[in-house]
Order: structure tokens, then sequence, then C-alpha cells
């Protein structure tokens, strides 16, 4: 299972990765790709939708299961993946990589206290799979 130490993530197993111009690109983890298994649908979140943290606001969909995906901080979404329309696949071949949709965060402190790499090994490790 792949944890890139540069990212921060989420309880809810999302990846958070900081942008040049101050936005976060969200994405859902290896561990949790590995779970659902082979992706067959993505639906992001509507392009200038303003985000509570924690909101659900997109859905993975794949052979196993549905699943959302929360918005891990507040923010408006100012970029979606449209080439996950086509390729929802390409989450299970490079979960880091396939980015879902960017947040321009209210408040970019909020990204600070989400998961480090370790805490969310431990969690993952404590959720026993």
């Amino acid at each position: 299972m792949s944890i890139p130490a540069d990212l921060k993530y989420t309880k809810s197993h999302e990846w958070i990765r900081r942008e040049a111009d101050g936005s976060v690109s969200v994405g859902i983890t290896d561990h949790a790709q590995d779970l659902l298994g082979d992706m067959v649908f993505v639906e992001n979140p509507t392009l200038g939708r303003h985000l509570a943290a924690e909101e659900e606001c997109a859905v993975v969909e794949s052979v196993k299961a549905a699943s959302d995906v929360y918005a891990p901080v507040a923010g408006e979404v100012v970029a979606v993946n449209q080439d996950l329309e086509s390729a929802p696949e390409s989450i299970n071949q490079d979960p880091y990589g396939a980015w879902m949709f960017r947040l321009m965060p209210a408040n970019p402190g909020d990204i600070d206290g989400l998961l480090d790499a370790a805490a969310y090994q431990a969690l993952v490790e404590s959720e026993g799979h």
C-alpha cells in the first residue's frame, strides 16, 4: 500500500495535495481503491460548487460498491478531472495521479489539521485492513 509522505489524508480515505496556485487536488487513496476494486464510474462535484468540510460531494463506483467522496476542507470547486468520466480505471492504476477535483480552500490553514502519512498509516492499520 502506497502512502506518499508529501500528501495529507482524511479519515474517510481521501488524499489532498497542495498546488502552486493555492488550490488543493483531491482523490481517493491507494487503500480506498484497493478495498473498492475496479472502478467503473466517477461522479465529480460541479465547478463553482461551494463545499463544507466533510460534505459528501462526489461518488466513485466500482464493481463491488458505490462510495461517497467527502470534501477534506471547505472551499470552492475550481476544477474537475473530466478524464475520469471515460477512464475511471485510472484511479486503480495511479490513485495519487488520478485526482478527482480541485478546491480553493476557504481557509488554507485547515489543511494542516488533516492527517499526515504516518497518522493515516496508523488509521489504516487500526481498521485491520
